[in-house]
Formats: C-alpha cells, structure tokens, sequence
C-alpha cells in the first residue's frame, strides 16, 4: 500500500518513522504548500461527492430560472442548462482545465500549460480526475448564471455555440486565483469557493450579454405584461441551489484530512449563516419597499445574493461576520436589479445583480472580515483589516475584483459580437411573442401551423411600415396606430387559440 500510495503522489506517514521530528516538519511544510494539489483518497472521496451534489445546481438553476421566465419559455430554459453541461463540459475537458491548472512548459503567470484533453496515466489519476470533475462543475456553472440574463429571446443555436466558448472566460481567472502559478494567488488573494471566476466573472458576462441583446419585446414599457411564469419552481430552485452551495464551499477544501474537516465544518456554518442573514434582510426590504408585501423575487434574490457574499471567505470568517456578509448581499443584490430596471437593463432571473454585484461584494469581504487560516495554512495568509489586518489584503481583493471584471468585459463581449454578426443572438419579434418553447423545440403546438398562420394573419393585414427600432423591436404604425408589436401580440394570441 505504502508502494501505490507514492506512485499516486499521496502523502504518507511510516507506522515506525525513523525520526519522527523531522517526519513532523516535512508533513507540515507539505500540507502548507501542496493540500490542495495531493490528496489522499478520503480527500478525493470528499471531492468526488461534492462535485456529484453542485452538479444538482444545474437542476436548481434550471427550476429558477424557467420559475422566473415566462409558461412559454421554461422547457427552452432548461434546454438551455441541459447545453451548458454538454457543451461547457467538452470544451472545459478539451482546453479549459488545462490553461487553468496546465504545469507543463510554458505554464505562466497568466495561463497553464498541458493537460490538454484530459487522460493521465494511472499514477496520478485518483488526484487528477477528481480534481477535473470538481473544476468542471465549477466552469459549467459559470456559464448556466449568463443564461438567464439571455432568457425568452435568444436563438438556441447561438446559445450553443457560447456555452462552448465561454469556457475561454472563466479558465484563465481560475488559474490567477488558484494554481500555484497565478499571479493573484502568489499576491495571497483569497477566494475559497470561485466567488470570483464562477459568480463575478459569470455575472458581469451576463449584463454584457443583457445590454447587448436589448429588452423583451414590449418590456420597460406600458405594454409590459412579463411576470414570473412559475413562482413555485423559483423556490423550489432556490432550495436545490442552497444545498448545492454547502457542497460547493464544503467540497473547496479539497479534502477532509488532517484539520480540513475542520475548515469544510466552519464553511458549512458560515454559508447557513450567511444565507440567512441575506434572507431575514430581504424579507425586511420587502415588507418597506412593498408596502407589506413578501415578493418572491425578493427573497429569492436576498438569499442566492447572500450565499454569493460568503463564498470566497467561507472558510476563513466566522458566523457573526457571515451573517453581515449576508445581510449586506441581500441588501446589494435587491437594490442593483431596481437599478437596472431603472436603467432599462432587461436582467429576467436578476443574475447580474446577485452574481456579479454580489460577486464583486463578496471578493472584497476578505479584506475586511478574513481570519488568517492556522489550520492548513492555505487559505488566508492573514487577517482582514476589522482584524488588525491593514490594507494590504484589502488592496490585493481589489485588485481582483477590477481584473476580472475587465477580463470578462472585454472577452465576453468579443465572443458574443461575433456570435450576434454571424449566427445572431436574438429571436425575430414573432417568434419571441410565440415562445421558444414553440420556436425552438416544437412543444406545446405545431410549430408550422402556428407559423403558417401568423404569417397569413400578418400578410391580411393593412401595409405595415417600420418607422423605428426601440430596445431591439421593430415597430410600425397601420393606419389606426396600433403598433406593430401589439398586432404580433394579437395574431400570437388568435393563432394559438384557433390551433
């Protein structure tokens, strides 16, 4: 056993050590440098599991977001999903864990090497393997976040085609912030569960992608008629995603040996706390601004806004500090998404608000709150400057949040440019009022009948003349001046209840 244990790369401990001192000295400058990069095999047995329950969060995020979309849009939501783990997922295997965690020649700075088309050899492939299958549902969920900010008007096609490409952006800051090689982890930077490449990098390419294929037809407007198709799949999601997120900051530890038990323990208590913290603060935002109504929206938002804050110091705060956390989340989450509706931002789920502003809030937490880890010595180099910690660490958080924010920024609006010029992102204004479900995936009625008929409908009707484009839709007068989107609505409406 001692034989195969070395060959894996595992760390190992004689039953008679010849000098047991200094076997006590190399153990704890292994486990200060490498807990992450070798575990043994109840270390991968805990990484494993985890990865098997944040899988569940596609489901969590599916339920939300078809829970938030509208009845004729929920099966394309989850079709949706469903290409973030195919295609995610390909290419994550194909380039994505290796410019994250690639150590071969050439590996830098800001990108690995090797490690391309994942296949290790038998030596390492317990560590390897767990490793890849816990980093992939981490880079799958990056991408599931953005499509809810693209929800009810994206062509499925397009979708595809940036689920696998979006692998590009989430790869290269997880390998700032966690290889050994990244520069933001050699500046000590602190993010235990992805709070940064996962949710700030997956939310701020989500408003990208929102600001970029306009509002809903007829949204922001007095025409508005989008409400919550399923209120009870949202909270049902919320549910799946709150488990979920106990695997995800439990399961950063890496391992469960020596005293990371310890530090999986403290992450549990800390995301519950936090979570809520971010819901009783919601549930006071809503009876005030309301009028002493409790929205689903809003408690939805508080608590997934709240479980954002606490991911990247987890591991390393406390409660009373997690529920702050929490409670400031909630309060960031709530206010961004009635900014955005202010600004005409058409965000369906609120994913930017809760992902991306929380994200941001949730990175720079560490240099106020974070305790320095003295049981693995890995996580947090030093305290938060509540605790005496000075500003180093805070400066380091900052640093991150504006690289990654820039990072995504520029990429994501690259890949979705060209996207939009050649396939196009957006549904036409018929087929968005008929539904994706419909258009898409043919559910729910014949799809040629409908579109037969609509296209007749619209062709007996007087001459329409385009006269402007306002937030993407095209809109005309007839000579009664009605516009043409509410034309579109009725000929939708008719042509449904005729099939």
């Amino acid at each position: 056993m001692a034989t195969n244990a070395s060959s894996l790369g595992l760390t190992t401990v004689s039953t008679f050590p010849a000098n047991a001192s200094s076997m006590t000295t190399v153990q704890s400058q292994t486990k200060a440098a490498d807990f992450r990069n070798t575990p043994t095999w109840d270390d991968a047995t805990w990484i494993l599991t985890s990865s098997f329950i944040i899988f569940t969060m596609q489901s969590g995020f599916g339920l939300l977001e078809s829970g938030f979309a509208g009845c004729k849009n929920e099966v394309n939501v989850m079709a949706k999903n469903v290409a973030d783990v195919i295609f995610g997922g390909i290419s994550y295997w194909m380039f994505g864990y290796g410019f994250s965690f690639g150590t071969d020649t050439g590996t830098n700075a800001f990108c690995g090497i090797g490690r391309f088309f994942l296949n290790p050899d038998d030596s390492v492939m317990g560590e390897e393997y767990s490793r890849f299958v816990f980093q992939a549902s981490f880079a799958t969920t990056a991408t599931t976040i953005v499509s809810g900010a693209l929800a009810e008007r994206t062509k499925f096609t397009a979708y595809i085609i940036f689920s696998f490409f979006n692998t590009f952006v989430y790869c290269f800051p997880a390998h700032w912030m966690w290889a050994e090689t990244g520069f933001l982890k050699n500046l000590n930077v602190i993010d235990v569960a992805g709070d940064g490449p996962v949710h700030l990098v997956g939310g701020t390419t989500a408003l990208v992608a929102a600001v970029m294929i306009k509002p809903r037809v007829d949204r922001f407007t007095s025409r508005d008629n989008h409400r919550m198709g399923n209120p009870t799949n949202a909270l049902l999601g919320t549910f799946m995603l709150w488990w979920g997120w106990l695997a995800f900051n439990c399961g950063s530890t890496y391992g469960i040996s020596d005293g990371k038990w310890k530090i999986a323990a403290r992450s549990a208590a800390t995301t519950l706390m936090s979570a809520s913290g971010g819901g009783i603060m919601a549930f006071i935002a809503s009876f005030i601004v309301k009028k002493r109504v409790f929205e689903i929206g809003y408690i939805v938002n508080g608590v997934l806004g709240a479980l954002v804050s606490i991911t990247a110091i987890c591991a390393v705060t406390g409660t009373w500090e997690s529920i702050i956390i929490g409670a400031i989340g909630a309060l960031l989450a709530c206010g961004s998404e009635a900014l955005l509706h202010r600004l005409h931002i058409d965000d369906p789920v609120s994913a930017f608000p809760v992902h991306g502003v929380c994200g941001a809030w949730g990175l720079l937490a560490p240099g106020f709150f974070a305790h320095e880890d003295t049981i693995t010595m890995s996580f947090s180099k030093m305290n938060g400057l509540v605790w005496g910690g000075g500003f180093y660490l805070l400066g380091v958080q900052l640093l991150a949040t504006v690289t990654l924010i820039a990072w995504s920024v520029s990429v994501s609006f690259l890949f979705l440019k060209i996207i939009d010029l050649t396939v196009g992102l957006r549904l036409t204004p018929e087929d968005e009022l008929l539904g994706a479900d419909i258009v898409e995936h043919n559910i729910g009625s014949n799809r040629q009948m409908i579109d037969g008929k609509l296209r007749e409908r619209a062709n007996s009707q007087n001459k329409i003349e385009p006269t402007n484009i306002e937030n993407g839709v095209e809109e005309g007068k007839k000579e009664n001046n009605k516009p043409y989107s509410s034309q579109i609505c009725l000929i939708s409406y008719t042509a449904n209840n005729d099939v």
